[in-house]
């Protein structure tokens, strides 16, 4: 295996393009819906991270069994650098859920929701 990347339903892809965008991610690529403004599909990196978002209606019935509703039981784990500046840089743009936190194993760690309601945790293995 050489990479995981999640594909997340949601209703509103370019909401959700802006909420990562604030997050430093990047659009790596789309596909158009019935308009060039409404993406059906959709893909962001910021590093080694990549997660592509993609609307229900795109697939109609082809994959009966996808369904959910807000958000799920998903908690995405993103490692980064620089933790504590990247917190304070969002802290104020997004629903902060848990804050900043040394682990017993060791990981500074903090955790948000997304505009879709998926949690976020991002994690840094500081020395000390």
């Amino acid at each position: 295996m050489e990479s995981l990347s999640p594909n997340l339903f949601v209703k509103d892809i370019r909401a959700t393009l802006a909420f990562y965008q604030q997050l430093g991610f990047t659009l790596t690529m789309s596909v158009p819906g019935e308009t060039r403004d409404e993406p059906q599909w959709a893909m962001v990196t910021n590093g080694k991270v990549t997660f592509m978002f993609q609307t229900f209606q795109s697939l109609a019935g082809a994959l009966p069994p996808v369904s959910r509703n807000e958000g799920g039981a998903l908690l995405f784990y993103i490692k980064v650098d620089g933790i504590r500046g990247f917190f304070e840089n969002i802290k104020d743009k997004v629903n902060v859920i848990h804050g900043l936190e040394k682990t017993f194993y060791g990981a500074t760690e903090f955790s948000i929701t997304d505009n879709n309601n998926f949690v976020l945790t991002f994690a840094e293995d500081e020395e000390g």
